[in-house]
Formats: structure tokens, sequence, C-alpha cells
């Protein structure tokens, strides 16, 4: 289960049923962070099943799920097409700016956007974000300012650990499970 910073439960839950956008850094939070380069250039990036299977749910919850990097990948270009994921800024320079541009496009403020990163660049969206998210292996000066701290490092689950919390906090986690039960059983 999810670590919680000093801030209350209810006031964590609140936040999270406000929450429309769920906004993701992707080095460190949806892989380990690390960089695997092969021959010919090739790069691999490792992302973790049950990650995918979440933002596939929160989506299905309703919750819009978009993707910021500051690299251009083919291999994350490939994973959030498996995902149907439609908001996919990589190569981006200024978060703040797509972040902005967001919540213009889909008309929300900041309260309704959850943003989880893990470094030092992700400051800025964390403080700004109504639910600010970091992986149990982010550097202490990012874990200060999180409200929700998952007990995964990144890459390792801990997205999936974080919207499923935020699911249950929205009261949706029970139909997203049963879903899933009337899909198998068709």
């Amino acid at each position: 289960m999810a670590r919680k910073t000093v801030r209350s439960r209810r006031d964590l839950r609140e936040r999270a049923r406000r929450i429309r956008l769920l906004l993701l850094d992707v080095d460190g939070v949806l892989t380990d962070g690390r960089i695997i380069y092969g021959s010919a250039g090739l790069e691999v990036l490792a992302f973790h099943v049950r990650d995918g299977l979440a933002l596939k749910s929160a989506q299905a919850a309703g919750i819009t799920v978009g993707l910021l990097s500051g690299r251009k990948s083919e291999a994350l270009a490939r994973r959030a097409e498996e995902l149907r994921l439609v908001e996919v800024h990589t190569g981006v320079e200024d978060k703040g700016g797509v972040y902005r541009h967001l919540l213009a496009r889909y008309r929300l403020n900041d309260a309704e956007v959850a943003y989880m990163g893990d470094d030092l660049p992700d400051l800025p969206l964390l403080q700004r974000a109504g639910l600010a998210i970091t992986v149990a292996d982010a550097p202490v000066e990012v874990r200060r300012v999180a409200h929700l701290v998952t007990s995964l490092p990144g890459g390792r689950g801990a997205v999936r650990e974080a919207v499923e919390w935020l699911l249950k906090s929205q009261g949706v986690w029970d139909r997203v499970c049963a879903d899933f039960q009337s899909n198998r059983n068709s």
C-alpha cells in the first residue's frame, strides 16, 4: 500500500476524488530509469505489465491519461500506442507549457490533475498539481513535496499502486474489477 505523507487520509481522498487527468513522467516512473542501448542504437526500455493494465483501468474509469517525457523514444511510442493513450508528449523541454495546454484543452484546473514524477525536473508540476505522486526511490526533495509516495520503486508496479489507490479513493475500483470479471466470463 502506498505510504502517505503527513497529510491526512481524508485530505488525500478528497484530492483523489477530483482527479480527471493523470499525467506521468516516463523515465523513473513507468520505467526503472535505466536506458539500455544495444547495437546499432537500439534502445531498450522495460515497462511493467501491471502499470499498463492500471493505465487502461484509469481510462476505463473516465480518467484521461497522459505521458510527459523529456526524451523521444520509439519504445515509449510503441507502448503508448498499445495502451491507446492519446496524450503522449515526448521530447518536451517545457513540461509546464504542455501541462497548461492540457488544462486548457480539457477545461480543467490544477485540483483536477494528478501528476506522477520521480526527479527534480518534476518538482514544478508536482507542486502545481492537485495530487502529487512520486515513487519510493525518488530523491528526498521530491518525496517531500508529494502528497502520495508509493511503496514500490519506478518501473516496478508503482503506477499500478498509485492508480489502484486513486480508483479506490474515487469509489470505482470495484466496478473496474467487476468489468474484468464479466469480460472474462463472456
